[in-house]
């Protein structure tokens, strides 16, 4: 048998919508793992053989079907017989965008209507096997937010099918490694409250990440937020986020858990929410416990979760105050963390109904505090007579009158 190589997936998806993909993948049809080993290919897939081609290192898989035997990701079985066809391989494949070959000489090869889906704008599952991989409901939200600014939507039949491995309890199988890696990139989108709206629409929200679905319907005083709904706010914080610090994960993520502490205000409190910078942090070390949000991203979490309200009212606060923050959040040790913390204030503050034009000016001042501090060190002192923490407070001195100099 005459072995076939085709083009397909995203690569072919993103040529067609006329972006530039950012990787090419491949299938083989009627090959063997001997013959792919046999034309210099390294074998890289456990589970099944992939390949990365000796010159390109671009990934070669052999064409395959799955059966589902369990829950998850690991509950499949394998076949990749050389006898498997492109159709088969494509069937078991997710949206119809997705499930488009490239021939060698270029053709297309569309069992499943993925170009017509692409010319209606629609994200619609292949065929009921989609079930099979509970991940796949958070792709499909991820998806909506990446192409919502090219119009796309969620087919009612796929949104309906997503609901329904929700209240199957397929979700709960997911790997924390899996959700966060698709949280991740559904933050890097240019509309990322499109993830967060499709997941509440199939219910998925409440399931993979309570604590900001409880954000919905907890209203806000009007005053500061004409928008009023918290989880409305929300959305709006999270797209100006995108805008201002386009692809940087963790900013978008951090605007995402800042205000996690009005999800458990009391009702008879509302609209206010006194306190709940503090009230939040907890539950933003929760999910990123839960998801294993790395390190880096869940240090900025808690920082704007904590302190995004004093940075709002910085051209109000005394050096002294200034300068504390400053150092709370470790920009002496971490000078990244100061625009990424910045950058999510931000669009926390402009992330309102009617007010999302008017100029961050608290977020200047704060980088122009720590210009002006940075460079102060205790070695260009006079520290003559002064030792231990003598030296500190000589240093925290200078700095604060550093500050006072600034104008506001």
């Amino acid at each position: 048998m005459h072995a076939s190589t085709f083009l397909v997936g995203g690569a072919v998806r993103d040529d067609l919508l006329g972006v530039q993909p950012a990787e090419r993948d491949w299938v083989v049809v009627g090959s063997t793992p001997q013959e792919m080993l046999d034309k210099g290919f390294k074998q890289v897939g456990a589970s099944f053989p992939v390949f990365l081609h000796p010159k390109t290192g671009e990934e070669y898989a052999l064409a395959r079907t799955e059966k589902k035997e369990g829950h998850g990701y690991h509950g499949f079985s394998v076949d990749f017989h050389p006898g498997v066809t492109l159709e088969e391989d494509l069937h078991r494949r997710d949206l119809t965008i997705n499930a488009i070959a490239r021939d060698e000489e270029g053709k297309l090869v569309d069992p499943y209507g993925g170009c017509q889906d692409l010319r209606h704008k629609v994200l619609r599952h292949v065929s009921p096997a989609f079930a099979e991989d509970p991940l796949r409901v958070m792709r499909v939200a991820r998806f909506a937010a990446r192409f919502a600014r090219l119009g796309f939507r969620v087919h009612k039949s796929t949104l309906d099918l997503m609901r329904e491995i929700t209240q199957a309890g397929e979700l709960q199988y997911l790997s924390p490694e899996r959700s966060w890696r698709e949280v991740e990139r559904a933050m890097q989108t240019g509309k990322p409250s499109e993830f967060v709206s499709v997941l509440r629409q199939c219910g998925a929200l409440e399931v993979l990440l309570p604590e900001v679905n409880a954000l919905f319907g907890v209203p806000q005083p009007e005053k500061y937020h004409p928008e009023i709904d918290t989880g409305v706010h929300l959305l709006m914080a999270l797209d100006l986020a995108a805008r201002l610090r386009p692809g940087v994960a963790r900013v978008v993520f951090a605007v995402l858990m800042h205000d996690l502490g009005k999800g458990i205000t009391p009702e008879h409190k509302w609209p206010q929410h006194i306190g709940h910078e503090a009230a939040g942090v907890p539950l933003v070390d929760a999910v990123c416990e839960r998801i294993k949000a790395p390190n880096a991203v869940h240090d900025l979490a808690r920082k704007v979760c904590a302190w995004h309200l004093d940075c709002h009212r910085i051209l109000e606060a005394r050096p002294a105050t200034v300068l504390r923050l400053l150092e709370r959040l470790d920009v002496f040790r971490q000078p990244d963390t100061l625009d990424d913390f910045v950058a999510a204030c931000e669009a926390d503050y402009l992330g309102r109904k009617d007010l999302e034009d008017r100029p961050y000016k608290q977020g200047e001042y704060l980088q122009q505090a720590y210009r002006v501090v940075g460079n102060i060190r205790a070695r260009d002192l006079d520290l003559e007579g002064v030792s231990g923490p003598g030296v500190g407070e000589l240093l925290r001195k200078a700095r604060v009158e550093a500050i006072a100099k600034i104008r506001r």
